[in-house]
């Protein structure tokens, strides 16, 4: 049997690699900053304009958020407008005009190297414009693999989306790490009112002026290239479909999928695509609540309170090297992303969300019942806090960390897809906010314990809502969600 009757999965993988890229570019970006934020905390504390204040160096940490709350915003627009591949090219330029302004705010314009408020103002422009690629990638790149590939793999392909997030996350450690060498990061020590000092600044001079820039700047290699690659993946065939392109959309669907089945295929999406677009809420509430609320809960259950802070909270936990330890507990997560991306399709994702959230509830509890013990140095309590922390991480990346973007990009009909998918995952980004900026006053007020138990509630109420509410998307086509939908619509 020929290929043309079969289809090619190797044409099938080289596009949804392509696509991947977008989300290895969204773990890059949301990461650099862990390695670039203390040279960049004390180049700014030398401005003499103004005084580089806790609050101006959480603002200028977090800033690329703002920019991921737009982009996912607007993804819906433009993914209807534009289309999916147009958009992750725009994604991709978004990315790297970020790089190379993160890496350069002067550009030829600003003094250089004169850290001053207006330089600060325009730095974390170029963090903006970086977030607006980030929330674009986030939301588009599920949904364009989710529309390209077979019903029958699509969740695991889907997955290895997350697994590209995590693994950017990985890699811009190991960047980080070699960009600054033999030398010194800068120590900072506060003074009280959110006024700092620097401790070794000669000893910390390069990293200082340029460090932080080298890592900002590093990101241009991937961004460079995804944007170069994503010009030779092909349009989706459903939005193809959606704006009357019905032979470039079989021909496509003929390459993945064969010539038989590819005319079985148009005719369902043309069956179920009447109109381009339909209002939001043509299918019901309950269709887009449950898209927010997957959204929600994927932040809410507090994972990027470990991403963001993993040096910080075993470094409280009285640990001696809480950066081996945050590496360590990357590769640990990038494992656990596998185990989701191979059994998806088995299992299906409702099982795989439900044992992710008590698992994740278990951990999170665990912590919040020996921290206490861990910073006052009892080593077995050290041990079970750590381990705990483990289970909470790696429970979350082999159900809600993948899992929550195969429903995404499965879970809405097709002509509503853009404009839900935008308005669920900018809740994502929104909630990714509050919990990011909550987690350090919260913990520092109310305790580490608190924090987590708080999680670890969260996490039931995560279990018990995708039992009753979400449904089972596991070896159904898109266009079987607008059946679904409208059952449900008419019970």
């Amino acid at each position: 049997m020929s290929n043309t009757t079969k289809g090619s999965k190797a044409y099938l993988f080289s596009i949804v690699l392509v696509a991947v890229l977008g989300g290895l570019l969204f773990g890059y970006d949301t990461a650099v900053i862990s390695g670039a934020e203390k040279g960049l905390q004390a180049f700014f504390m030398g401005a003499e304009d103004f005084t580089y204040t806790d609050f101006w160096h959480g603002f200028t940490s977090s800033s690329a958020l703002i920019g991921c709350i737009i982009g996912s915003s607007i993804s819906g627009v433009l993914a209807s407008n534009w289309g999916r591949k147009k958009s992750l090219i725009f994604a991709g330029v978004m990315f790297f005009i970020s790089a190379w302004g993160s890496m350069c705010p002067e550009t030829m314009i600003l003094p250089e190297g004169k850290p001053d408020m207006t330089l600060l103002i325009v730095f974390n422009i170029y963090r903006v414009i970086g977030g607006v690629g980030v929330g674009l990638a986030s939301a588009v790149c599920p949904m364009y693999i989710g529309e390209i590939a077979p019903s029958n793999i699509r969740g695991m392909l889907v997955s290895w989306n997350q697994f590209a997030i995590i693994f950017g996350q990985l890699v811009v450690y190991f960047v980080n790490f070699f960009i600054l060498g033999d030398h010194v990061a800068p120590a900072i020590e506060s003074v009280g009112d959110g006024i700092n000092k620097l401790i070794n600044g000669p000893e910390a001079a390069w990293s200082i002026e340029h460090g932080w820039r080298y890592m900002f700047g590093s990101e241009m290699v991937p961004a460079g290239l995804f944007a170069i690659l994503i010009c030779f993946v092909p349009e989706t065939p459903r939005y193809l479909a959606s704006i009357g392109a019905d032979a470039k959309a079989e021909a496509i669907l003929a390459k993945i999928n064969g010539a038989n089945k590819a005319q079985e295929i148009l005719k369902d999406i043309k069956d179920t695509m009447t109109v381009k677009t339909e209002p939001i809420m043509t299918y019901g509430f309950l269709c887009i609540f449950v898209g927010i609320m997957l959204s929600v809960f994927q932040q809410a259950v507090g994972i990027n309170a470990v991403l963001y802070f993993a040096p910080r909270i075993y470094g409280a936990m009285g640990f001696d090297d809480p950066m081996m330890l945050t590496v360590f507990n990357g590769i640990v997560n990038l494992g656990f992303t596998c185990i989701a991306i191979f059994t998806v399709e088995k299992l299906g994702r409702k099982p795989l969300l439900i044992v992710g959230s008590l698992g994740m509830a278990i951990g999170a509890i665990g912590v919040a019942c020996t921290f206490d013990g861990a910073i006052n140095n009892d080593s077995t309590m050290q041990l079970m806090c750590m381990i705990s922390l483990m289970i909470y991480s790696a429970s979350f990346m082999f159900s809600w960390g993948p899992i929550c973007w195969v429903l995404i990009a499965e879970v809405f009909p097709n002509t509503i897809r853009g404009g839900a998918v935008a308005i669920a995952v900018a809740f994502q980004w929104i909630f990714n906010w509050i919990v990011s900026t909550s987690f350090v006053p919260m913990a520092n007020s109310l305790g580490y314990w608190f924090v987590y138990a708080l999680y670890g509630i969260i996490c039931v109420v995560a279990a018990i809502f995708v039992w009753r509410l979400v449904p089972e998307t596991k070896g159904k086509t898109l266009e079987d969600m607008t059946k679904l939908w409208k059952d449900k619509l008419t019970k």
